[in-house]
């Protein structure tokens, strides 16, 4: 069964005109725009500001999907509920999910595209966290965010082999800065996570890889939102850039990137470092696809089949035998990241 899941996988699908018109349409409309507004605090300021309307208009979804609104720890959440009536086994496991967005931008009611199927998907409710963001809040605080949301699940009686972390883009760097920083204070670790397209190295690295062919992210732009969120801090602690992690401990991963991402081979990375620390993971790479493609599942049918692939992923890791699921993490130091005072973290 751990064949099953340390893996690589590159699906063949023929590429959808679906999926290369959009292509080519984000390639002359969202990739420019965004090199533009991504120079300044004012751009950003103004680009959340304009996604923020999504709140206010969520995308519909389907009639047997519900979307329940609380408190969850140190900030709030949606619990989002698709498919058939759960039974109280599908409710006592829960896909916690950390939403993309570079850190300042989208919430959970921007990614329902991503978070009902996921519900469908793993059969069991999502909890999409609505953590803090830049540029008013800091690395630290997304992350105390997500660590309290996780502890929120365990205190109302959530067994940790029973909740998956998933996360797409900067939700995807919380995902694994969130598990590390588990690992590391010796609390017990979710049963597996997914990573859709994360975005894992913040240091000032030059990016190379598909540059030109990223029909979505300019690459420039990646590094300057690097620089603006880990102003005053070592951009190489693994809780800033994940990829440089130890992932001794931790439970098996998916990571899901597009072949011509500009940020495909920050996962390739990501999969190297965690299998090198004895980690099961399957890493797949979509011909084509741009950066967070689940989301356009509404429209793009790859977009809709990924979700097949996590789900043939959670069987898998469900019938692992218990001795290849991690067990409490072993207390690693680390220097973690600087909490502002008066945080609980603090």
């Amino acid at each position: 069964m751990h064949d099953e899941i340390d893996v690589d996988v590159c699906p063949g699908y023929p590429v959808s005109w679906q999926a290369a018109a959009l292509n080519t349409v984000m390639r002359g409309t969202f990739k420019p725009i965004s090199g533009l507004l991504l120079r300044a605090d004012i751009g950003v300021v103004a680009v959340s500001r304009i996604v923020a309307l999504a709140d206010r208009m969520p995308l519909p979804v389907p009639a047997h999907v519900s979307i329940v609104r609380e408190p969850v720890g140190t900030c709030s959440g949606e619990w989002v509920r698709a498919g058939r009536p759960l039974d109280a086994g599908d409710e006592s496991r829960v896909v916690l999910y950390f939403h993309g967005g570079g850190y300042f931008l989208c919430s959970p009611a921007t990614h329902r595209p991503i978070t009902w199927r996921l519900s469908a998907a793993a059969g069991c409710p999502v909890l999409a966290v609505d953590y803090r963001q830049g540029p008013v809040h800091t690395l630290a605080e997304s992350l105390e965010d997500a660590i309290a949301a996780y502890m929120c699940l365990l205190e109302r009686g959530h067994d940790p082999a029973g909740i998956l972390f998933a996360g797409d883009s900067a939700g995807g760097h919380l995902t694994l800065a969130t598990l590390l920083a588990l690992r590391d204070r010796g609390l017990p670790l979710p049963s597996a996570a997914v990573c859709l397209s994360p975005w894992t190295d913040l240091t000032d690295t030059p990016r190379r890889a598909n540059r030109m062919l990223d029909p979505m992210i300019p690459a420039g732009r990646v590094g300057w939102l690097a620089r603006r969120w880990t102003a005053g801090l070592d951009p190489r602690d693994p809780l800033v850039s994940p990829v440089f992690g130890d992932y001794t401990g931790l439970p098996p991963l998916m990571i899901v990137t597009g072949s011509t991402e500009v940020l495909r081979d920050e996962g390739r990375r990501v999969a190297e470092r965690a299998r090198a620390g004895g980690v099961p993971v399957t890493y797949e790479e979509w011909r084509r696809m741009p950066h967070v493609f689940a989301i356009l599942a509404d429209v793009v049918p790859e977009a809709r089949q990924v979700f097949r692939h996590i789900a043939r992923f959670l069987t898998a890791v469900r019938n692992l035998p218990a001795r290849d699921l991690p067990g409490p993490g072993p207390g690693l130091p680390g220097p973690g990241l600087p909490v502002r005072p008066g945080s609980a973290a603090a």
